[in-house]
């Protein structure tokens, strides 16, 4: 909450950004067709306090404003992330012109539109790589794209997007399709460059990337003057320093890649590396976000829990998909990646090595997402012992 209050301070950038598209919206409000802004950029850029300033605004003006051209107008804040979510009403809960109710899932919303429950102005779109692009029958979507959905139904909308944060084939996208959906479309964009999130130095963030697109490079001289970076042999003791991390400053966690076998243990899959044995992150039934939880530094989290947020401490654990071969070439091994929900079938992409090219670039996205997570340090442990080890002689 304290890190996207709409509270915050903004930087002129972000200032200057919000004073764009709140233009943008008003110009286009009574538009006929719909309207698009995007807002591209990598993980910790500060995307998501934009928005949440942008959308305070527009509710503002939207409730209070008589003579804006918002005034009256029927806007929605979507993600497609539970725990995500949960921040964002609680957010609401504290401010005069937010209500929780403002904060949906698409899923929901799209649903509620259909039905002639609700109708859709503006749509402020946080995560919008994780919107589902084809049916998916389990979480309510009858529709072959959520994002076509909501340009139906709404005239102007707001996203942020990075195509590096994809990790799931039920919502693939890329840059390239995005920008073809919206070519028809008024449309604008803005690239945010800057890394708010991490206090890395530039030079950690770029090696981050290189990792995350198969190039392992030397680790920079600097990793920056705030910034810990480990490599660890043993996963129990990099689990005892983010204990250590914990206790001292908090919000520090175990998070992992898939590829661990999905038998259960007195009801909980484990995680086990050596004498590291702990259950991965179990489902959330309350308001508030995993990693805020106490009793989470007993679990392992994943994307599903961390993506989106801020850590001041991520021990990374690399499972058993990826490895190093004798060329000393990192390799995503797809015959042991675990999470069956990643890979599901898709009828638009029928290409074999278009398929295994996008498969692997999906379990390389979520390293970078887990990476990204910290805020003041990355440990780092590798379940393959090649990589474990060229990694743990790197200077």
């Amino acid at each position: 909450m304290d890190k996207i209050s709409p509270l915050l301070p903004l930087t002129s950038e972000q200032a200057a950004l919000v004073d764009r598209i709140m233009s943008f919206t008003s110009r286009h409000i009574h538009d006929v067709g719909p309207a698009v802004f995007t807002v591209y950029g990598d993980a910790g850029t500060g995307k998501s306090v934009v928005l949440a300033h942008l959308f305070n605004r527009m509710q503002t003006a939207a409730r209070t404003q008589s003579a804006s051209p918002l005034a009256d107008t029927e806007n929605y804040f979507l993600v497609n992330h539970p725990e995500i979510l949960k921040v964002y009403r609680e957010i609401a809960g504290e401010q005069p012109n937010l209500r929780k109710k403002d904060f949906q899932r698409p899923t929901t919303l799209i649903n509620q539109i259909s039905q002639g429950k609700r109708r859709a102005d503006v749509l402020v779109i946080d995560e919008a790589h994780l919107l589902l692009s084809q049916p998916d029958h389990y979480n309510n979507f009858y529709g072959h794209n959520q994002l076509q959905s909501l340009l139906a139904t709404a005239k102007v909308i707001i996203l942020v997007f990075d195509e590096t944060q994809v990790l799931r084939m039920k919502s693939f996208w890329t840059e390239d399709r995005l920008e073809k959906m919206l070519s028809p479309m008024t449309h604008d964009a803005y690239r945010l460059t800057h890394q708010f999130r991490m206090q890395a130095s530039d030079s950690l963030v770029q090696w981050i990337n290189d990792f995350t697109h198969q190039r392992i490079r030397p680790l920079p001289a600097s990793t920056g003057q705030d910034y810990d970076l480990r490599v660890f042999t043993d996963a129990e003791q990099m689990r005892q320093a983010i204990v250590d991390r914990n206790q001292a400053v908090g919000l520090s966690r175990i998070v992992s890649t898939s590829g661990y076998p999905s038998t259960l243990d007195g009801g909980k899959h484990y995680i086990t590396e050596g004498n590291f044995h702990l259950p991965w992150d179990q489902y959330n039934y309350t308001n508030t976000p995993w990693a805020e939880l106490p009793q989470t530094i007993d679990e392992v989290g994943s994307i599903y829990t961390c993506q989106g947020f801020d850590l001041n401490y991520v021990g990374v654990i690399l499972g058993p998909p990826i490895a190093l071969d004798d060329q000393n070439h990192l390799v995503v091994d797809l015959s042991r990646y675990t999470d069956v929900e990643a890979f599901k079938h898709r009828d638009d992409l029928t290409d074999p090595q278009e398929l295994s090219r996008i498969k692997q670039q999906l379990v390389l996205n979520s390293i970078n997402v887990l990476m990204k997570r910290g805020v003041r340090g990355l440990y780092i442990y590798a379940h393959d012992q090649r990589l474990r080890n060229y990694l743990s002689r790197m200077p």
